[in-house]
């Protein structure tokens, strides 16, 4: 009996649009493991936060984010990631996770532009959870923006600053000055998926402050040359919705968006981007914005050296 193939359908149509089925075919096995290798095991322990990917009653991808003092997630074996931490305030997460919730977990190092992905089951525990891992690999670190991340204890009160259907001008300017976001996707089967390559996935973004283009409640950004497993956009594919985060890593601010998402291949627009393969575009169908109540401190970021040949939006 032949093993069942690394990549789901969507992103085997994606990489068979490029020209690299046959290639990652090969490679996928070899990187896509069913469990962690000792040194993810030993990153995930050094980290102050995971962003986290989840799905809602609705099916609705969200990304979130995990806070803690470093050794608040630990390995007790290749399979396990055990994680104590709660949900934040207003993140959706607290309404997500259960006993045995699908999770795509992103552990990122910035500084460093380390980051390893995983997806997983999560089963509850009275200080967090602990997720039995489906798929693990390492990622690319092209696109990071290397800033330190530190945690620090807040006793901040949280805040919802807007919440609806559509974006305010305040989360407008936070999204144009990003220079990282985190997206969640998931296979429509995630809900009840029997395969680990069906699960739920959240992944980084990353571009110079801009790349983010806001027209409304419409955002478009630029898809640069990274990894070919076509994670996300796999998920896309079969999937259009998606969960993106952003944070104003100065004034400590979460912006919780889900989005119905498409690609486009061809164009105008695409063309007056320099660098972009293809462009990700988001039509935004709900936005939390929360302030305070994130115990992570941020240093000055340093530029990823990928993007000094990428261009940015013309201006209007």
């Amino acid at each position: 009996m032949n093993a069942a193939p690394a990549f789901h359908a969507g992103e085997q149509a994606l990489q068979a649009r490029v020209g690299v089925q046959a290639q990652m075919a090969q490679i996928g096995p070899r990187v896509l493991r069913d469990h962690m290798p000792e040194q993810h095991r030993e990153f995930f322990g050094l980290l102050p936060f995971l962003v986290v990917g989840s799905v809602d009653a609705q099916g609705q991808p969200w990304a979130s984010v995990l806070a803690g003092a470093p050794g608040f997630v630990t390995s007790p074996d290749p399979t396990h990631l055990r994680i104590r931490a709660h949900a934040l305030p207003h993140d959706p997460l607290q309404h997500t996770l259960h006993e045995g919730a699908p999770v795509g977990l992103l552990g990122i190092q910035p500084h460093t532009r380390r980051r390893n992905r995983m997806n997983g089951t999560a089963r509850l525990r009275d200080d967090g959870l602990l997720v039995e891992v489906g798929q693990s690999f390492g990622n690319c670190p092209k696109y990071i923006q290397a800033r330190e991340p530190a945690w620090v204890p807040t006793a901040d009160v949280s805040t919802v600053v807007h919440q609806g259907p559509t974006l305010d001008e305040d989360s407008r300017a936070l999204i144009r000055a990003a220079d990282t976001f985190f997206v969640a996707t998931a296979h429509p089967e995630a809900a009840h998926a029997h395969e680990p390559r069906h699960g739920v996935d959240v992944s980084h973004r990353g571009g110079a402050p801009g790349f983010v283009k806001v027209d409304g409640e419409r955002l478009t950004v630029p898809d640069f040359a990274g990894n070919l497993f076509f994670n996300t956009l796999g998920n896309i594919a079969l999937n259009p919705m998606a969960g993106l985060l952003f944070i104003d890593f100065e004034r400590g601010q979460r912006l919780y968006v889900a989005a119905r998402a498409s690609l486009v291949w061809d164009g105008a627009e695409l063309a007056a981007f320099q660098g972009a393969e293809r462009l990700l575009r988001l039509d935004v169908t709900q936005a939390v914005r929360v302030l305070g109540g994130l115990p992570l401190q941020w240093g000055t970021a340093e530029r990823s050296a990928h993007l000094a040949h990428m261009g940015t939006w013309p201006s209007r």
